[in-house]
């Protein structure tokens, strides 16, 4: 095996779960596997580490619903601020780590220091470091040292982010939970500094469960004795078991309310929605900045005036296919990916605030929905925007055209290799068994919109290019939401065109 970029994204995609695994996790019932965290002990201790060696990266740890992406980037943006530099005394940070999941174009997204994404020569470095240190102890203990020396794909990056760190001399570092908290892979983290807690929703609910509690339960596992806990608001039986857990665990539990100095400064990621994310971050920094033994930092920052690199933090933070939005020509696209029944009518109304509306003798706009959700109830999200959006602009008719696509990226050459994802039915998405299914549902909504059926991104892109120039004097807004894996694919397609 070659060891470069390509050679190590070929690698771990050989750890993804196939669809007939997933789906079979998925319709046992059995929820989150009970044994996950002795497991990826194990597996820490197969790439020789042992848990306790982490608490050197003095951690941050995240789990959520929805904004766990967007509150962990803000607070990796605020501490970025705070690096050492020839006028500090005591330099407090060097280096910082943030770990998220999942990524849009590149695999190595996910594992970034002081901000960037790790080289591609850096990835293939850690990557087969990691992977060498997992065959080597399965050599020593006489096993195979196939597929089955390594974690699946999730376990693997986690392991591999966090030997990143400790090989880089990250001195603080945000990680993301994957998925609930409880028994997620990253949750062998036994000190961290600050938990948070994002807004919860309904989401993963075959390993999660049904209700807004049990979701909250398993969220609520990240909380450590000895670490400082902060929530975002959440519905009342959803606070009242995070209470109770905090409670079991001998932690201080604070609900964050929305900063007022937020009104009157421009943050980096757009939306009304954000400035939720934007002061669970300011909380979590301030904490953790005050734990390093930065005295400056106000105890009560929550009711006091933010520090100016507190300001500059939340101005300058980037995060992609977050509400973004890019000009191309005459054409608008409004970028934000949607996955669960809360974010997509979140996606529809940020939507709805970009629209101007018509004057009633105006000619009426274009407005084009690009959609993909492979693995959800594809057809209740297509159902929730149309009534958001219709609700929010008082139009029964949101958009004029609709086109339903794949996650596949390019038509000729397929999916792009960090984009690959066998946990899809491939039948499905050879048949475009849900797109159809989407266009028949949005033709029952809406039986006035164009609808479209493509088998890949590329061509949903062209698609909208074409309707484009029937009027260049027009601005032909264009939301594309759903999946994230389709946001990622799109922001490819735009960039490589």
């Amino acid at each position: 095996m070659e060891r470069n970029y390509n050679d190590a994204i070929a690698a771990l995609n050989s750890l993804q779960s196939n669809f007939s695994v997933v789906d079979a996790i998925r319709k046992s019932g059995r929820g989150m596997n009970k044994e996950a965290i002795p497991e990826m002990i194990e597996w820490c201790r197969r790439t020789q580490y042992e848990p306790s060696n982490f608490d050197r990266l003095k951690l941050i740890h995240i789990a959520g619903t929805k904004g766990k992406g967007s509150t962990s980037a803000f607070i990796s943006s605020i501490l970025y601020q705070y690096l050492s530099s020839s006028s500090q005394s005591s330099p407090k940070l060097h280096k910082i780590g943030l770990y998220t999941s999942p990524h849009l174009r590149f695999v190595r997204e996910r594992i970034q220091i002081n901000n960037t994404p790790l080289t591609e020569d850096e990835f293939a470095k850690y990557f087969f470091a990691t992977w060498d240190r997992l065959e080597e102890s399965a050599q020593q203990a006489g096993l195979p040292t196939d597929k089955t020396a390594k974690p699946v794909y999730f376990r693997f990056l986690t392991l591999m982010a966090l030997h990143t760190y400790i090989s880089e001399g990250v001195d603080t570092a945000v990680i993301e939970c994957g998925v609930g908290g409880e028994y997620d892979s990253t949750n062998i983290i036994e000190h961290p500094t600050v938990i948070g807690i994002t807004s919860l929703g309904i989401d993963h609910v075959a390993m999660l469960g049904e209700t807004i509690e049990e979701i909250a339960w398993h969220k609520a596992g990240i909380m450590k004795a000895g670490a400082l806990a902060f929530t975002a608001p959440q519905p009342e039986a959803a606070l009242k078991v995070l209470y109770q857990r905090a409670e079991e665990k001998g932690v201080q539990l604070r609900v964050v309310e929305r900063h007022l100095e937020l009104e009157e400064i421009k943050l980096g990621l757009a939306a009304d929605f954000q400035k939720t994310n934007a002061s669970l971050a300011i909380a979590i920094a301030a904490a953790h900045l005050r734990a390093l033994g930065n005295s400056d930092i106000p105890e009560d920052i929550m009711t006091s005036p933010l520090p100016p690199k507190f300001r500059r933090g939340l101005e300058k933070v980037q995060w992609g296919g977050r509400c973004e939005t890019r000009r191309e020509g005459n054409i608008a696209w409004h970028i934000d990916g949607g996955h669960t029944l809360e974010s997509i009518e979140i996606a529809g109304a940020w939507f709805a605030s970009q629209i101007t509306l018509p004057t009633s003798s105006s000619k009426k706009r274009k407005r084009i929905l690009i959609f993909n959700q492979q693995t959800r109830d594809a057809g209740a999200l297509a159902k929730a925007l149309h009534k958001t959006l219709a609700e929010a602009i008082k139009d029964e008719r949101p958009f004029t055209h609709a086109v339903f696509c794949s996650n596949i990226t390019f038509k000729d050459s397929g999916y792009k290799a960090d984009l690959v994802s066998i946990n899809a039915n491939s039948a499905d998405v050879e048949e475009l068994s849900v797109q159809k299914g989407l266009a028949t549902t949005w033709a029952a909504i809406d039986p006035e919109t164009e609808v479209r059926v493509v088998r890949t991104i590329e061509e949903a892109a062209g698609w909208v290019r074409e309707l484009a120039k029937e009027d260049s004097e027009e601005v032909v807004k264009v939301l594309i939401t759903g999946s994230v894996h389709l946001v990622g694919g799109f922001l490819e397609v735009l960039d490589s065109s």
